[in-house]
């Protein structure tokens, strides 16, 4: 029997898809404002918003987008206390993520096992998680489609942007629900603890391409999409965790890229030298 017939297999292709997409269109512009640590911080954030839901007898997908959008414009509005100190900030929202995850978990109050997701799993993807992660896929990325050019403008120059009009306090709060609705898309399968290598590594892979902006985005969805799907059905025959094994399967992409085109410039200068 083809595990293509398996319902549980269906509905995690399909927010694979949907996760391969929008995680490298947020984290292109995260890893240009070098601000990947935050992906990594809202990913943990996201635990706490799980908890709360499942606390809550609410949906935990839902929970983990309201919570992480919270800390997301938390994270904004720090920044104007402590300019200079970015890390100062990310302390502060993940110790009141974390601290709040681990007391709700501490509690034994909780009807449900948040593991899950922390480490990911193809077997409890539901219908109504499917339509969550169709919703917030189709709003992020139309608003990234509307936002496209006063986002570029201020992952290369923020200041810049200001000083031309960009109303960037606006659309970094906006970011900040964006980047929470890509981790919220993802914990399904991806699991929290592994989450932000899939905003980040595509990203990285893509990077070394050296192309535009345009042609790394897409390079970027296109290495999302090969890490995401191998990631799924390698780990379904090893019966391990999606999320490792496919942090896993990106850094090895990450690293296969580098090499091949170490290759492919000795090849050329010894080519060119040949000549």
């Amino acid at each position: 029997m083809s595990i293509f017939q398996y319902t549980f297999m269906q509905n995690a292709i399909f927010v694979s898809i949907f996760i391969s997409i929008l995680c490298p269109c947020i984290g292109i512009f995260l890893v240009l404002r070098r601000y990947s640590m935050i992906g990594d911080t809202l990913s943990h954030a996201s635990l706490a918003g799980i908890t709360i839901g499942l606390l809550t007898n609410q949906n935990p997908i839902l929970g983990a987008f309201i919570f992480t959008s919270i800390c997301g414009a938390l994270i904004e509005f720090l920044r104007g206390y402590f300019k200079k100190h970015t890390d100062l900030i990310l302390t502060i929202v993940l110790s009141l993520s974390v601290g709040t995850a681990i007391t709700i978990i501490s509690s034994g109050k909780l009807r449900a096992n948040a593991d899950t997701f922390m480490f990911g799993s193809i077997l409890t993807v539901t219908r109504f998680d499917m339509a969550m992660v169709l919703i917030l896929s189709i709003v992020s990325v139309l608003t990234l489609v509307f936002l496209y050019h006063q986002m570029l403008y201020i992952a290369y120059d923020e200041e810049a942007a200001k000083v031309a009009g960009v109303k960037v306090k606006r659309i970094n709060y906006v970011f900040s629900i964006l980047v929470a609705s890509a981790i919220a898309v993802s914990i399904r399968i991806v699991g929290v603890l592994v989450l932000s290598s899939m905003i980040a590594l595509p990203v990285a892979t893509a990077l070394q391409l050296e192309k535009g902006f345009k042609l790394t985005l897409i390079f970027s969805v296109v290495f999302s999409f090969i890490d995401i799907m191998l990631g799924l059905f390698i780990s379904y025959y090893l019966n391990v965790a999606p999320g490792g094994f496919t942090a896993l399967i990106s850094v090895a992409v990450l690293i296969l890229v580098i090499l091949g085109k170490k290759i492919y410039f000795a090849l050329r200068s010894f080519g060119g030298s040949y000549k």
